[in-house]
């Protein structure tokens, strides 16, 4: 069966977005990570196309969607959703959300909680977790880092394989490399002021999501992905967490198949669960 996506755009008060869509019927809206865009959906949004009507858009700042010069934050992002799901006259909706859009997803719950069905979490950000603080401090130095500092390091590749520290810094410098890309990504998760980012976190209020949740984590995923999958599931009511043993940090494109059939389990059995309750 041949699969048409439409791509589409929209201005909204806070940009121009740009979505990817596919299918009809039941809606889900897809929110990808901090270091990807909409076309990490595109392989699940395949699988579920013939029974959801599946919406996948670029978040403000990344992707084809514009990035405005303006202060970037979750909030920002959850007002986004919140004006593009009215923008594309939908009245309830799943969301499916990876990383960063899983702590949207997540917050965008809290606020709306009235606009969702259920939500599938992917290794979501939005938690605080040990350690976590020191880590921000880290990302933001590695990040900071002037080019000529990056030069100067690579070029002294001989002396640090002497000492013992190439592995770490070439890793360091690997990884600074893939998140450069992703501004808005940095922005949001590292680059904004401490206690703007934990004012965000969702632990002190992931209580009051009264809708069903299921969270899919890999189990080859960081320690701290782990920790705050944990973390979620340990402070909502009405969460199931699954862990897809063999599975790394990238559930959706490296299991696409697996983690489409698991959200539409998902969402066909809380769909069953509301027509139960009608008939009764």
């Amino acid at each position: 069966m041949d699969i048409l996506f439409r791509n589409s755009r929209r201005k909204l008060s806070q940009g121009l977005i740009f979505w990817r869509e596919v299918g009809e019927k039941t809606p889900i809206i897809f929110l990808h990570g901090a270091w990807n865009e909409s076309s990490q959906w595109l392989s699940v949004m395949e699988s579920l196309a013939q029974d959801f009507h599946c919406f996948a858009p670029d978040l403000l700042g990344f992707g084809e969607s514009e990035n405005p010069n303006i202060h970037h934050s979750i909030d920002l992002q959850v007002e986004c959703l919140a004006e593009f799901v009215q923008a594309v006259k939908l009245e309830k909706v799943y969301l499916v959300g990876h990383s960063l859009g899983g702590w949207i997803a997540a917050s965008y719950a809290l606020k709306y909680p009235e606009k969702v069905d259920g939500v599938v979490l992917l290794a979501p950000e939005g938690v605080e977790i040990a350690g976590q603080e020191e880590y921000c401090r880290k990302m933001r130095r590695l990040l900071n880092y002037p080019p000529l500092i990056v030069k100067l390091l690579r070029s002294l590749t001989p002396l640090t394989k002497v000492l013992g520290w190439h592995d770490k810094i070439a890793q360091d410098l690997q990884m600074r490399q893939a998140l450069l890309p992703y501004p808005i990504g940095c922005q949001l998760l590292f680059k904004r002021q401490q206690a703007e980012i934990e004012a965000e976190l969702v632990q002190k209020r992931l209580y009051m999501i009264d809708v069903p949740i299921f969270i899919l984590q890999g189990g080859q995923d960081t320690p701290d992905a782990l920790a705050k999958s944990r973390v979620y599931a340990q402070l909502m009511p009405k969460v199931e967490l699954k862990t897809i043993a063999h599975a790394g940090n990238d559930l959706p494109e490296s299991c696409a198949g697996v983690v489409a059939i698991e959200i539409r389990e998902f969402i066909e059995s809380i769909l069953k669960s509301h027509n139960f309750n009608e008939l009764n």
